[in-house]
C-alpha cells in the first residue's frame, strides 16, 4: 500500500507517522459523553460541555493559520500540542461543568491549531504535482490511527476513564517530541503590498477561494452527518448500538485498503472531477440512509459513502494549498480549518434539528440535492482553479 506514496519527502513521512501515533490516542472525544454522565453531569450540563468542544473547532483552525504564518510552523504545531496534552489533564480534574467546558474548549482550541501548521509545511515541502497523495497519505494516517484507537478506547475505557486521557496526552506528548527533533523550519516568505496585514484579509480578498470554500463546506456538511445522523438513524430502526459500532468498523476498513489504491488510479485523472465524483458519491450514500432499514440496508449506504470518502481523499486541501500565495499558506489551510469545524458544527446542530423536528426524510433529502448542486458548483470552477494553479506553477 505504501508504493502508493513513494518518493513523497521525509517531512511528508514524519508528519504522517506523527499523526498515526497521535490518533492512536484519540479516545477523551468520542467516549467524553461516557465520561461525563460517570461523573454525575447531566443531560443538560453535558450540551454546555459539548457546546464548547464544538466551539474550539471553530477557533483553533483560525489560530492556528495566523500563527503558522507569522511565528512559524513547528512553534505552532508545539503550542498545539503541547496546549492539547495540558487541557486534557485540566478535563479530567475539572471540579465542575464549567471548567470542564473551558477544558473542552482549550482541548479542541489547541487541537485544531495543529492541522494549518502541518498542511502548510507539507505545502512548503511537496510541489503541487504531489501534494494530493501527500494530503491523502495525511488523512490515510488519521484514519488508521482513529480506527485503532475506537477499539483500544472501549478497552481502555472499561478499566478507567483515567487511561484514556493518560493514552490521549501522552500521544501527544510524543508527537510535539517528533516535531521538536525531527522537523525543519521552512524559511519565511515575506508579504509585500495589499497582501501585508496578520490576519486573513488575503484570503478574504481572493474571489475564488469565497466562492470555493463554501462549496467544500457544504460537501464537507454532508459527509458529517455520517457521524451524527447515521447512529439517529440506526437507533431509530430499533437496531442495538453495536450495529453502529459495525458500521464504523466497514467505513474504517474500507478506507484504509482502498485508499492508496484509489489515490494511485486517480490521481491522472482532473482532481476537481474527481473531487465532484467522491463528494456525489458521498451524498447519494448518505441518502441512501433514509431507505435503509436493517443491517444490509446500512452496510450498502456506508459502503457507497466510504467509496466516495476514498476518491476525495486530499483533494480539496491540495485545491487550497494551490490557491494559497506562498506567505499566506498557513492562512489559506486555517480558512479551510475552519469551514471543516463550521460543516461539522451544522452537522451536529442545524442537522439534528431537521432530523427531531422535521423528520429525518427531510435531512436526507437536505444531504442529497445539497451534496450534488455543491460538487456541481466546484465542477463549475474548475477551469478556473486550473489557471491558478498553472499560474502558482509558473511564477
Amino acid at each position: 500500500m505504501l508504493s502508493t506514496f513513494r518518493g513523497l519527502p521525509r517531512t511528508v513521512w514524519t508528519v504522517f507517522a506523527g499523526t498515526v501515533v497521535n490518533r492512536l490516542g484519540f479516545m477523551v472525544t468520542p467516549f467524553l459523553v461516557f465520561f461525563l454522565a460517570a461523573r454525575g453531569i447531566t443531560g443538560a450540563e453535558t450540551a454546555y460541555v459539548l457546546g464548547a468542544l464544538g466551539a474550539g473547532n471553530l477557533i483553533g483552525p483560525a489560530l492556528g493559520g495566523v500563527l503558522a504564518d507569522r511565528v512559524g510552523r513547528r512553534p505552532t504545531m508545539l503550542v498545539g500540542l503541547l496546549g492539547s496534552a495540558a487541557a486534557q489533564g485540566a478535563l479530567f480534574a475539572a471540579p465542575g461543568v464549567w471548567t470542564m467546558a473551558a477544558a473542552a474548549l482549550l482541548i479542541s482550541a489547541t487541537g485544531m491549531m495543529v492541522s494549518p501548521a502541518a498542511y502548510a509545511l507539507m505545502a512548503d515541502t511537496v510541489g503541487a504535482e504531489h501534494r494530493q497523495r501527500a494530503y491523502a497519505l495525511l488523512g490515510w494516517g488519521i484514519n488508521i490511527g482513529t480506527a485503532v484507537a475506537g477499539v483500544l478506547g472501549g478497552f481502555l475505557a472499561a478499566r478507567g476513564y483515567w487511561l484514556l486521557f493518560a493514552v490521549d496526552a501522552g500521544t501527544m506528548v510524543a508527537y510535539a517530541v517528533v516535531v521538536a527533533t525531527r522537523l525543519g523550519e521552512p524559511p519565511r516568505v515575506k508579504e509585500t503590498g495589499a497582501d501585508g496585514g496578520i490576519g486573513y484579509g488575503v484570503v478574504l480578498r481572493d474571489r475564488l477561494a469565497l466562492v470555493l470554500l463554501p462549496l467544500f463546506g457544504v460537501q464537507l456538511f454532508v459527509y458529517s452527518l455520517t457521524e451524527v445522523a447515521l447512529p439517529l438513524a440506526i437507533h431509530d430502526s430499533g437496531l442495538s448500538p453495536a450495529v453502529y459500532g459495525a458500521m464504523a468498523a466497514v467505513n474504517a476498513l474500507l478506507v484504509v485498503l482502498l485508499q492508496p489504491l484509489a489515490t494511485a488510479r486517480l490521481a491522472g485523472l482532473p482532481r476537481l472531477r474527481v473531487q465532484c465524483a467522491g463528494s456525489v458519491l458521498i451524498a447519494v450514500g448518505v441518502a441512501l440512509t433514509g431507505v435503509a432499514d436493517g443491517v444490509v440496508g446500512y452496510t450498502v449506504s456506508v459502503v457507497v459513502w466510504s467509496l466516495g470518502e476514498v476518491c476525495v481523499a486530499g483533494i480539496a486541501a491540495a485545491v487550497v494549498a494551490d490557491l494559497a500565495p506562498a506567505h499566506a499558506r498557513g492562512r489559506y489551510q486555517g480558512a479551510f480549518g475552519w469551514t471543516w469545524g463550521v460543516a461539522r458544527f451544522c452537522a451536529l446542530t442545524l442537522g439534528v434539528a431537521l432530523y427531531t423536528t422535521l423528520g429525518p426524510a427531510p435531512l436526507w433529502w437536505t444531504a442529497l440535492v445539497g451534496g450534488v448542486l455543491a460538487a456541481g458548483g466546484t465542477l463549475a470552477l474548475a477551469s478556473r482553479v486550473a489557471r491558478r494553479a498553472e499560474h502558482a506553477l509558473a511564477a
